[in-house]
């Protein structure tokens, strides 16, 4: 007897398998691309879920320079370059870096300044760096007074990003600030 219940529970297992088998390639079947939900298509089509930059702006005491390091996402970046120049842009691979960082500067110098103490001030270049899929672009301000007011006006991505967001963080003096802008916010200013 022990011996036929043995052999059936043998026989039961090798029918659970094959049902559990069946029964997996069904659920998985139904997984094709098509079936996903709108909503999950809609994110999966998009180069990433939101739109943000950084921008860093830090006084040095000693040196009296001004930096500003701004992040963007290079895909984002990279469109913007190509909609206003009308140029093949590619910021990870350049032919030549020096025309790439000329395109890049023109673009920022039309799009972002800083007002140091209710005066206009002149932005150089520095450079810019891939980080993951982010470029950070330095530029800097130099002999600057220390700021005790500064005003921050950028349009960086809003000529075709409508839902971009910039966070800008300012230290002057070991204080720091922030502030979040929203297309079509534009403009801030700091007292310290």
């Amino acid at each position: 007897m022990l011996f036929l219940c043995v052999i059936k529970l043998k026989n039961i297992g090798k029918h659970l398998k094959a049902f559990s088998l069946v029964l997996f390639f069904i659920v998985c079947s139904s997984f094709r691309a098509n079936n996903i939900s709108p909503i999950y298509a809609d994110y999966c089509n998009c180069r990433h879920p939101f739109y943000i930059g950084v921008i860093d702006i830090k006084h040095d005491f000693k040196t009296q320079f001004l930096s500003v390091s701004i992040k963007l996402f290079t895909n984002d970046l990279e469109d913007g370059l190509k909609k206003t120049s009308g140029k093949y842009i590619d910021l990870l691979n350049p032919k030549n870096k020096a025309v790439m960082e000329t395109e890049l500067f023109e673009y920022i110098k039309k799009r972002f300044s800083i007002s140091i103490n209710h005066q206009t001030t002149t932005l150089d270049m520095v450079g810019y760096e891939k980080e993951e899929d982010c470029i950070w672009t330095y530029l800097e301000i130099k002999k600057s007074n220390q700021p005790n007011h500064l005003k921050i006006i950028t349009h960086l991505l809003y000529d075709f990003l409508p839902q971009q967001m910039l966070i800008i963080h300012a230290e002057v003096n070991n204080v720091k600030k922030s502030f979040k802008l929203t297309n079509p916010e534009n403009q801030i200013e700091f007292n310290f």
